[in-house]
């Protein structure tokens, strides 16, 4: 059989589907609630009054639970008139679908916590508990890291603030100290004209130890600056403009350095875990009575063997004849500063949310803020956490991906 050759008819014509594109949901109302924070030290407070005007002219509604703001100097008047709702129940608060916070979750605050929350704080690795990551998880929360949280450079905005006030108070801190007024050296920072500078041993040339560096350079003292990363140190002369007296974390080298220093700046910071050790006790017991050690990374553990936590009531101990300075959380102690470096990341972002309709589809479009997230919906994804804490694993990409 001849095979039959295609019928064409020119009444039929081709035309091509539209293409469906990823269109732009309606924004958003936020409900966002700011609870009182009780934790040890926190001053803080995640939204300033002007950030909070942004977001209520915007349409979203700000519920601040009665004299949140109070430690950093901002009054519950300064909410109000910025249009946010003032309560007096802690149950009120926690009932926003979204929590913004200046302190990590604790336990606490677990029988608040509404079913699928999106929760905005910082998380301290070294006290969290796995019992408490799994009353979380069974709350099907959502929850979003100060620490982890990128943007779209590629850098971490909230820690790089955090570490530029704890590297320049670190300074002040240290002036402060070596004043006989308390018990220090009696020797002036920096020094002046005719007599030889101060000399100040940063560890870690990271953001604490430029801003160390910087404000100690400022005040007129030498500067030397120690760091196993070559890397980290060029970037750190780069930033500053000159060069400085650089060197890996070589033993010999540094109790030598230490031996002769006025004050020893501790900014080492490590990737996940505790901070290496790098100063013995014995180093410190060859420093000069009357020096000063300001431990910053004492949230991980510290660097100095002899460091020891302390409180902003609290702030030194003498060991050695050297003052040791250790208190956790130095930005706290500059609540308003702090908070209001906080708001300025935070409020943008609540922002971004309102307007493409909430977190879930924010992250589909921001791929940098997915970092940032280590429960999504009940899912553990953060990698570190899950190791830590024995918990199953998930990819948040996978899972942000499957809800389309």
């Amino acid at each position: 059989m001849a095979q039959q050759k295609p019928y064409i008819s020119t009444s039929f014509s081709y035309e091509t589907l539209e293409e469906t594109l990823d269109i732009k949901p309606q924004g958003a109302q936020l409900n966002i609630g700011i609870p009182k924070e009780t934790a040890f030290q926190e001053n803080r407070i995640a939204l300033t009054p002007e950030a909070v005007s942004v977001l209520v002219s915007n349409g979203h509604q700000v519920i601040i639970e009665h004299n949140a703001g109070e430690a950093a100097h901002f009054g519950d008047r300064d909410y109000s008139e910025a249009g946010a709702r003032i309560v007096y129940e802690k149950a009120e608060v926690y009932r926003s679908p979204i929590l913004v916070k200046s302190a990590p979750v604790i336990e606490e605050d677990i029988p608040f916590l509404q079913l699928n929350q999106v929760i905005i704080s910082p998380i301290h690795l070294s006290v969290l508990k796995s019992e408490l990551l799994q009353k979380m998880m069974d709350k099907r929360i959502t929850a979003i890291s100060f620490e982890n949280l990128k943007d779209d450079s590629g850098t971490y905005p909230i820690v790089r603030s955090m570490s530029e006030i704890a590297g320049s108070a670190v300074m002040l801190l240290a002036a402060h100290y070596l004043g006989s007024a308390n018990h220090g050296k009696g020797v002036l920072l920096g020094g002046i004209s005719g007599i030889p500078p101060t000399k100040v041993i940063i560890l870690g040339a990271g953001i604490v130890g430029e801003y160390a560096a910087r404000a100690a350079l400022a005040l007129g003292a030498s500067v030397k600056v120690f760091d196993n990363s070559v890397y980290r140190l060029k970037r750190l002369q780069t930033n500053i403009g000159h060069r400085l007296w650089t060197s890996v974390i070589e033993p010999r080298i540094l109790a030598k350095q230490l031996k002769t220093c006025e004050v020893a700046v501790g900014a080492l910071n490590s990737a996940g875990g505790r901070t290496p050790m790098v100063v013995t006790e014995e180093m410190v017991s060859n420093m000069r009575t009357g020096s000063v050690i300001l431990d910053v990374s004492i949230d991980r553990g510290g660097c100095f063997e002899t460091s020891e936590i302390t409180s902003h009531e609290h702030p030194v101990f003498i060991k050695y004849g050297v003052i040791h300075y250790c208190v956790p959380n130095i930005p706290s102690g500059f609540a308003r500063t702090a908070s209001q470096a906080i708001s300025n990341v935070l409020m943008p972002l609540l922002m971004e949310a309102g307007e493409e309709g909430g977190f879930e589809k924010l992250l589909w479009h921001k791929v940098h803020l997915r970092s940032g997230i280590y429960m999504f919906k009940g899912a553990l994804t953060n990698f570190y956490l899950s190791e830590r804490f024995d918990l199953k694993y998930t990819d948040l990409n996978l899972l942000i991906a499957s809800q389309r």
